[in-house]
């Protein structure tokens, strides 16, 4: 089998947080891949709970201080990076001190959505891709986990479709239970939109995103989808097995299926 390089663009990796199907899976498919003898890069956002001192995170200067404009207001980009010591796996964090470092993670103190969720997705996924760029580095493939992933998809077809660290990579997308309680309103449309991911492309979706709209969005532009969780969103999964592309069912022996998918893609 082919060793591959893979990028990993996770909502949650634990032990930065706490443990659940998600972030154990950010934790625990890298360090799969990565035994495995595929080179890889994992990013997660910096959420405002993740103590850094016991995690040990620092800034890397060269690739920080770029300015990413969305809903035409510039937000700077802050790059750090940490190793699970465990799995000798670094991560790179992308932080910006109004979306992420001062903030909770999905949901503020009182377990409310925050209402700019959806621009902190955005401002996530470019802040990866653009980061990964200034690496040099050409990932094979790269696998979204959560729906703070789930615009990047649209991206890498669309907006970076052209830039050579991305012509030739496939995306795939994992879709788990974890959900959002609320939709995130009438501005993500005019905030998505970027170089090629035009307006016009967003014609076919709800004006408000929910989270299963969020998620047709991800399956329409993967090459790939993974059934994470044995319980995932019933529409999603309809919707998914409904497209003619590859589907890999949900398998606890996920090391092995995951390679084997990775090349079917």
């Amino acid at each position: 089998m082919t060793k591959k390089k893979i990028l990993f663009i996770n909502q949650e990796i634990s032990p930065y947080v706490a443990d659940n199907e998600l972030s154990i899976m950010g934790r625990e498919l890298p360090r799969v891949m990565q035994e495995l003898g595929h080179e890889i890069r994992t990013f997660m956002p910096k959420w405002g709970t993740i103590n850094e001192r016991r995690g040990q995170l620092h800034e890397v200067q060269r690739l920080s201080g770029m300015n990413l404009i969305i809903d035409d207001t510039d937000h700077p980009l802050i790059i750090k990076v940490a190793s699970i010591q465990s799995s000798r796996v670094a991560v790179y964090f992308i932080d910006n001190e109004d979306y992420f470092s001062k903030r909770q993670m999905t949901t503020d103190e009182s377990g409310e959505d925050y209402p700019d969720n959806g621009e902190r997705a955005i401002f996530f996924a470019r802040g990866v891709l653009e980061t990964v760029k200034k690496l040099r580095w050409v990932p094979d493939v790269i696998h979204c986990q959560g729906w703070m992933s789930a615009v990047v998809p649209l991206y890498v077809k669309t907006a970076y479709a052209d830039e050579p660290s991305y012509a030739e990579t496939k995306v795939v997308t994992s879709l788990f239970t974890r959900s959002l309680k609320k939709d995130l309103g009438t501005k993500f449309k005019q905030c998505l939109a970027f170089r090629d991911a035009k307006p016009e492309l967003l014609e076919p979706y709800k004006d408000n995103f929910n989270f299963e709209e969020l998620g047709k969005l991800a399956i329409d532009y993967s090459d790939g989808i993974i059934l994470a969780d044995p319980d995932v969103n019933k529409n999603l999964l309809k919707y998914a097995t409904r497209k003619d592309m590859p589907l890999l069912e949900y398998t606890e022996d996920f090391g092995p299926a995951y390679e084997a998918f990775y090349d079917t893609i």
